[in-house]
């Protein structure tokens, strides 16, 4: 049963349906961030731990940190997984409003000596710096705990955390030994599971209830949206194309490009499929119809994605073994970093093998593709380079490529995370390498604060070339635990991160890691073995509004007075349309935005959360020209206007 919130906006009534139930936020790995109250979130995290002895190593769980296996029954989320060779399996029960219940149960597989085996809650600073922690009617200040030491130890069935505006009860079944310590400035409270005595075979037990709540924030948000200082241009939403699984992939890509605007796409090329045997001659090989099947789809789809008008961006993966350096092999493996070092003697030929294939690709299927990568070889996935390595490649293959009669460039980075930026230095420093350079390119997986976002937002306006999100997503294991990408949590992450990349980095697209059936965006037909008609997710709709900004449109400069709204704006000012991007990290409230031009008379509002798939909500238009739109709780909101 759902329970409705009311809101009365300016002479109209909207109806947002609301879960009875807590949404306790539950990461893949076992990790609880916190609890939603009307889609306000009390946040804290757990994490379980094996302490080494004396402190020496801190194992946590955390993302990508070990293997995990995650599944939802209704409310209920599970999760199973393991550090340092202590196993553990968690149920979290989503029960009444702001509470749910946690039952773990731990077992080590083997016998030795560590300084213990916890469940811990992180309590960030920002919120419960003035806070207490309540054990037994003794009230203990967070401000009074010092870092890195043992402070605080209690034993009790009950212990209460208050921080204005909110109040954390845990009830435990049993009375737990538990302390606090400092870490880097955040208060972390230790509940031991298991003694520092490892032995195989040993257990332990924890059920809890938690309860929260706290002051729910309905304040308005005011955006401010600057039409007289446009950005960079943004293309549009793109996707990522590399073909794995012939049997699922196209009903999912199908369904992608007939639903919503993909603006940019890339896609692979089968390097070790396409020139296997050094001597061959693969280019004459393909003109005299002798094309592998893998090489054919693949070039297909960059065919279909040109027929639709995209830039296409061709990327390599695996090379073949002649390409390789001396005493490096191949390791079979379809998947993680095999970091592959090339014979720096055939570079020559590695070069003519990959205009082969560009020219051959332009021939026969009709598409130039704009750019050309390895993938993530700043890490080795497959093809490990330096960042000299990387500049050298840019001009010299950029020049070949000149050569050859094509008009691709390079990208400059393509990188795994936006935390290995300075693999980009050489060829950023180096001037001979800018006239080879189509756009500046990293992956989202990883380290997204705001300070390295700048850094590769500047890095493209230093070049004056575009940016590219070359791979978009945030978690680069959740294959492994497909039922994650049905959490409304995921989705919701996933699209505050690329607003806030739009807000900050102003990129011409962002490329969804994938439009495939790998990581996909839909649900159904057998995809990660599931059963039913294909259908979209809410991270799918989240993408397909997104999707909804107008074509040619320029990032557009805002304010917003609400840190809980994450906001992108656009508008294409000849069209006289322009979009508004909202994510509602918080609880229901009313948006007002302001700038846009009075005769956009045309404002249509559409949300997605967990109970509403880009459903069209309703916009006023004020006497002043401003629009006025309310904003579900936990919710990602486009409005468009022309």
């Amino acid at each position: 049963m759902n329970r409705y919130h009311i809101t009365f906006l300016t002479g109209i009534w909207m109806f947002f349906s609301l879960p009875a139930a807590a949404q306790t936020e539950v990461m893949a790995w076992g990790n609880l961030t916190g609890v939603r109250i009307e889609g306000q979130l009390i946040e804290f995290e757990t994490s379980f731990r094996v302490v080494e002895t004396n402190w020496t190593r801190i194992n946590f769980t955390g993302r990508e940190r070990q293997t995990t296996r995650f599944s939802r029954t209704g409310n209920v989320a599970k999760v199973n997984s393991a550090v340092q060779r202590v196993a553990f399996e968690q149920f979290v029960d989503d029960k009444d409003k702001g509470t749910a219940s946690v039952s773990l149960s731990c077992q080590s597989d083997t016998a030795r000596k560590v300084e213990g085996v916890y469940y811990c809650f992180e309590l960030p600073a920002k919120r419960y710096a003035a806070g207490t922690v309540t054990v037994k009617n003794s009230a203990i200040p967070i401000a009074a705990l010092t870092d890195n030491n043992k402070s605080g130890k209690l034993s009790a069935k009950q212990i209460v955390i208050e921080a204005p505006g909110r109040r954390i009860k845990l009830d435990f079944s049993t009375a737990v030994n538990a302390f606090f310590r400092k870490e880097a400035g955040n208060a972390v409270m230790y509940v031991q599971l298991l003694d520092g005595n490892l032995k195989k075979g040993m257990k332990g037990k924890l059920d809890f209830t938690i309860s929260v709540s706290g002051d729910i924030d309905h304040l308005p948000v005011e955006i401010a949206v600057n039409r007289n200082q446009p950005g960079r241009l943004f293309e549009g939403f793109g996707g990522n194309f590399r073909l794995q699984n012939p049997t699922a992939d196209p009903q999912v890509i199908d369904y992608c490009l007939e639903n919503m605007r993909v603006a940019f796409g890339r896609v692979e090329m089968p390097w070790a499929t396409w020139h296997p045997d050094e001597n061959s001659n693969p280019l004459e090989d393909a003109r005299n119809g002798k094309l592998n099947e893998r090489v054919h789809r693949s070039m297909q789809m960059a065919q279909q994605l040109a027929k639709k008008g995209m830039p296409v961006i061709v990327s390599v993966w695996f090379p073949p073994v002649w390409a390789l350096a001396p005493n490096q092999q191949r390791s079979g493996q379809s998947g993680g970093i095999a970091a592959l070092r090339l014979d720096p003697s055939k570079t020559e030929r590695i070069y003519q093998s990959f205009a082969d294939y560009l020219v051959f690709l332009k021939e026969k299927y009709g598409v130039e593709a704009y750019a050309f990568s390895f993938n993530e070889s700043d890490i080795g996935i497959d093809v490990l380079h330096t960042a000299q390595e990387h500049a050298d490649l840019i001009k010299g293959f950029g020049a070949f490529m000149a050569s050859r009669g094509l008009t691709t460039k390079m990208l400059l980075g393509d990188n795994s995370d936006a935390t290995t930026f300075d693999f980009i230095l050489p060829a950023l420093n180096d001037p001979a390498a800018h006239k080879y350079i189509a756009a500046v390119s990293f992956h989202s997986w990883r380290g997204c604060d705001d300070e390295t976002l700048k850094k590769w937002a500047g890095s493209a306006w230093q070049l004056n070339v575009p940016l590219i999100i070359g791979e978009g997503s945030t978690d680069a294991a959740a294959w492994r635990y497909p039922q994650i990408f049905l959490e409304s949590t995921f989705a919701l992450y996933e699209i505050n991160l690329y607003i806030r990349i739009l807000s900050i980095c102003q990129p011409i697209s962002i490329l969804q890691w994938q439009l495939t059936s790998d990581y996909s965006l839909l649900w159904g037909a057998g995809i990660f073995g599931s059963d039913g008609a294909l259908r979209p997710t809410q991270r799918f709709w989240n993408l397909k509004q997104l999707s909804g900004t107008p074509e040619k449109a320029f990032a557009l400069p805002f304010t917003c007075n609400r840190e809980e709204v994450n906001c992108a704006a656009f508008g294409n000012i000849a069209k006289n349309e322009y979009a508004v991007q909202l994510v509602n990290n918080g609880a229901q409230r009313t948006a007002m935005i302001k700038g846009l031009p009075e005769n956009c008379n045309n404002v249509r509002a559409f949300a997605t959360n967990s109970s509403l798939n880009m459903s069209e909500i309703k916009t006023v238009k004020m006497p002043d020209g401003n629009i006025a739109v309310e904003l579900p709780p936990a919710s990602f909101v486009s409005v468009f206007a022309k």
